[in-house]
């Protein structure tokens, strides 16, 4: 196991490597939607590629997680499989999100021999998410 201070270093030399391979900017909270954001997770068990609702009104949450909901098909078939649709997704700190996502099972950080499997795994599909999010941000956006 590594120390706090060990893992740490190892994360920021995960992310700078990941940076380095994919040197690009990528779209994340830049959605210009309130709390609505496109996010890389790893841990030492997964990788995963997520869209986040944090909507402090639950009405305006659920309506854009039905927005996205409502394209579901389309955004399978023409941007990226095996997604993950949780309306009421709860963080460890308690707050319910709605969470849409896609992962990499088997796979963490602490080996380097994962990390091009998830450079790639995350560009791939961040890239999907946000090509989708581009081609229908105003439906999206849309809510009243």
């Amino acid at each position: 196991m590594y120390s706090r201070e060990e893992s740490q270093r190892m994360k920021r030399e995960f992310w700078v490597a990941f940076a380095e391979k994919y040197p690009r900017k990528w779209i994340l909270y830049d959605t210009k939607i309130k709390d609505f954001s496109f996010k890389f997770y790893v841990d030492n068990k997964k990788a995963q590629v997520l869209i986040d609702i944090e909507h402090r009104s639950d009405e305006k949450r659920n309506a854009y997680f039905e927005k996205i909901e409502a394209l579901k098909n389309i955004l399978e078939e023409e941007f990226i499989k095996d997604l993950v649709f949780e309306k009421n997704y709860t963080l460890e700190s308690g707050k319910t999100i709605s969470r849409i996502w896609v992962e990499k099972l088997g796979v963490g950080f602490s080996n380097r021999n994962n990390w091009d499997a998830i450079f790639d795994f995350f560009n791939e599909n961040m890239h999907a998410l946000e090509m989708f999010y581009l081609e229908y941000d105003e439906f999206i956006k849309d809510v009243q």
